[in-house]
């Protein structure tokens, strides 16, 4: 403090930089996991559909292969050095309970616009509708589950404190 109730400059915190970074780093591996998932789900739902799967099935089956392959590319690149690796099995289960939330926002958001809108107004019974509700809305909504309860709960992502305490070195 240079005064009452002011404040001087504030020294630049090289941590707290160091950790933006790695924030920025970590949000954009998964980001490219998370798009090559998306992808592989947009395009295997879509194949689906056009084989006459039922929409909420061809959803499930897409969403279930994606968050395979986005289990694999998060644990080996984007959490690699990251939590507790001892138990993929552990990993894996938590993975996929959380990824079904994540499936069950995509679907509550799919349902809402197919069989609750739809009811009411046909074109939000279409295949761009659903893409929308589903891959668009649903997927950005459980996005946002899925990373917060990835660093969480699966990779447990370890920021250590600026400064520790002297009673807990």
């Amino acid at each position: 403090m240079t005064g009452t109730g002011t404040l001087g400059s504030v020294p630049p915190n090289p941590d707290l930089r160091s950790r933006l970074r790695g924030l920025v780093s970590e949000l954009g591996k998964f980001g490219a996991v998370g798009g090559f998932a998306f992808t592989v789900d947009l395009v295997l739902y879509n194949l689906l559909l056009q084989q006459g799967i039922e929409t909420l099935i061809a959803k499930t089956v897409s969403t279930t292969v994606a968050t395979t392959i986005a289990f694999f590319g998060n644990r080996f690149w984007t959490w690699r050095d990251d939590g507790d690796h001892v138990s993929m099995t552990r990993q894996y289960t938590t993975f996929f309970v959380l990824n079904l939330i994540g499936l069950g926002i995509a679907l509550a958001c799919l349902a809402i616009s197919h069989y609750g809108l739809g009811s009411v107004w046909a074109p939000a019974r279409s295949r761009l509708a659903d893409n929308i509700a589903g891959l668009g809305v649903g997927t950005a909504l459980g996005t946002l589950f899925r990373f917060w309860s990835y660093r969480r709960y699966v990779f447990r992502v370890n920021v250590a404190p600026a400064a520790q305490s002297p009673a807990s070195q």
